[in-house]
């Protein structure tokens, strides 16, 4: 559960909820759309399935669009889809980076807080924080 909270706040932060949101509207409106428009997909789930497969880049030939507007609405959430792949990878990146970044500043903090106290750390214990150092250092 942390693990989520911290990755949801780094989607807050790039505001890519609102692009997530934006992908699912335009994903009903193009299986609305292309359910008006084509004659191939007669129904609402059609839609849906036609929308499905342009978007995961499929294409099972069973349903193709021939009308100028469902080729239209095709090619929009085909690139939307792609673009919501490219920038997911980045969130994933931005997340772990995140997780990195904290994990080091806890760290840093801890040896902060021995440092403090050099005056009653053992010799073991100093001998650690200056290999801490010289790796951070490195």
């Amino acid at each position: 559960m942390k693990g989520f909270k911290k990755f949801w706040s780094v989607i807050k932060k790039l505001h890519f909820e609102k692009v997530v949101v934006g992908f699912v509207i335009m994903f009903i409106l193009t299986s609305v759309f292309v359910t008006l428009f084509e004659p191939e997909v007669p129904t609402f789930r059609d839609g849906i399935w036609y929308t499905f497969v342009a978007c995961t880049t499929i294409g099972f030939g069973d349903i193709s669009a021939v009308t100028f507007f469902g080729r239209l609405f095709t090619m929009i959430i085909t690139v939307y889809e792609i673009v919501l792949v490219a920038l997911l990878s980045g969130v994933i990146v931005s997340y772990y980076l995140e997780i990195v970044r904290l994990r080091d500043k806890e760290a840093f903090r801890a040896m902060l807080d021995k440092l403090v106290r050099a005056t009653e750390l053992s010799p073991a214990e100093l001998q650690e924080i200056e290999d801490k150092a010289k790796k951070f250092r490195n």
